[in-house]
């Protein structure tokens, strides 16, 4: 059987052809995503450029996933931000959506007119366990209601409130739906519900991106978050199948042109001693998305982060042709470095700091307490210090001359006692990018997606295939 996958991303639309009877990929290509008339457009001129590399190819099924939409853009509001409102971020997160802004408490009048201005197209409104604390949900979604632009309310939040809620919602005409609490006692979380909501919802709008409808139609099953697919191959590589190991503990990095996304497999526990961890328990799967550190749409913010004067220094490469290759390639997203240019060089210093950044974010910190018995810790979020792998995703990384040091940005330094990042991790790259495509495949052949994960992910540490 041949099996054709396609990532429709917001740059790129990259196809993966696969022989499930060889088990092998026959051919991979890319062509730069038509979101502005069409997105058919795109997928053909891979599927041709596709055609021509692997003969006559013709595949039997077609599976696919899309952030051509953009992303899914999505506020999230909970009850104090350590609880609830961390819950609602996790949730959204892990679904493939985008988050924005995550409020806590009950909403002012000044963040009404922040969330205006957002235009999300989702909104997870929790708050509250289980017979608990009805007040802030119930006043949020009223002054939800007022907020005059259109979205999407998915509600995980005290079930007790849950009558009050669809009336107060039924009568605004806004667009809602109630599910499981995300965190129906204190400190448990119940995530799965609501991010299943949320990927309905985002399927239903990445749909609407143009062309998609005619491609969905071509699919046998339904188009999927391209970051749900990324997810789902990291867990498959690290827990494996029943019939196959998988490489434990790992960390992925996939650095695109919106945003850049963190995946990390691991329970995350402390690795030093005399440590206390404050907040939720961390999810084993775990991802999160920064909006604002992506290489094309969302360059500018990612820059504004960086130190010019000493990023400028680093390189030997004056100011000013920093800023004007970002410059260029904010008018022009479909651009690429041309190789052992000083614009490559650019490209792979920003994209080192993309990582560190990310991953700083997505890491859990630890903070020193003095005790009359002594010096102790707290750890909030995920220690990820023991883990052994880190992988990279993206296209920067892929055709860098150096990938290696572009993932040095998610090792912890000597000086940094804050962040609890990879100590001393190997580095493995998705060389044919087909991370997306293998999560695809794994749905219904989760032993051949493995195999090929294995066989094609470059370890940079032997620079030969990690079997």
């Amino acid at each position: 059987m041949n099996i054709l996958t396609a990532d429709i991303g917001s740059t790129y639309t990259k196809l993966t052809a696969i022989d499930t009877a060889k088990k092998e990929i026959v051919a991979t290509s890319s062509a730069f995503t038509t979101i502005d008339t069409n997105v058919e457009e795109g997928f053909t001129a891979a599927y041709n450029k596709l055609k021509r590399q692997a003969g006559a190819f013709r595949y039997d099924e077609l599976l696919c996933c899309s952030s051509a939409a953009g992303g899914l853009k999505m506020v999230s509001l909970g009850l104090v931000p350590e609880l609830t409102a961390k819950a609602a971020k996790l949730a959204a997160a892990s679904a493939g959506a985008k988050v924005v802004k995550t409020y806590a408490f009950e909403i002012s009048q000044a963040e009404q007119a922040e969330i205006f201005d957002i235009r999300p197209d989702l909104v997870l409104l929790c708050g509250g366990t289980d017979g608990g604390n009805k007040e802030v949900i119930l006043a949020n979604a009223r002054r939800l209601c007022q907020v005059g632009c259109p979205f999407t309310v998915v509600v995980a939040g005290n079930k007790c409130a849950s009558f009050e809620l669809e009336e107060i919602f039924r009568a605004s005409g806004k667009p809602f739906v109630i599910t499981e609490n995300v965190m129906p006692e204190f400190n448990r979380l119940n995530i799965e519900p609501a991010r299943r909501k949320i990927k309905e919802l985002f399927i239903s709008r990445i749909i609407e991106a143009k062309g998609l409808s005619r491609i969905q139609e071509m699919c046998k099953t339904d188009i999927i978050p391209t970051p749900l697919a990324v997810l789902n191959a990291c867990e498959l590589l690290s827990k494996g199948t029943k019939n196959m190991p998988g490489l434990g503990d790992l960390l992925a990095v996939d650095i695109g042109g919106a945003t850049t996304d963190v995946y990390s497999i691991s329970d995350g526990r402390p690795t030093l001693e005399n440590v206390t961890v404050k907040g939720l328990p961390e999810p084993i799967s775990k991802r999160t998305v920064e909006g604002d550190l992506g290489m094309r749409y969302s360059l500018p913010s990612l820059v504004d982060e960086l130190d010019l004067d000493a990023f400028s220094k680093e390189l030997s490469i004056d100011r000013s042709e920093v800023i004007g290759w970002v410059s260029t390639c904010t008018q022009h997203p479909g651009l690429l470095a041309e190789a052992e240019s000083r614009e490559q060089k650019i490209e792979e210093l920003i994209a080192r700091n993309a990582v560190k950044i990310a991953v700083e974010r997505h890491a859990g910190t630890y903070q020193p307490v003095y005790t009359p018995f002594g010096q102790v810790y707290t750890l909030t979020g995920k220690d990820l210090a023991a883990i052994p792998f880190v992988i990279g995703i993206g296209g920067v990384v892929i055709n860098a001359r150096r990938p290696h040091a572009i993932l040095e940005g998610a090792k912890r330094q000597p000086d940094d006692h804050v962040f609890a990042k990879p100590e001393q991790p190997g580095y493995l790259i998705d060389k044919k990018y087909i991370f997306a495509s293998m999560g695809l495949l794994g749905s219904a052949y989760p032993d051949l997606a493995l195999e090929l994960m294995k066989k094609e992910t470059i370890n940079l540490t032997h620079y030969g295939n990690f079997q």
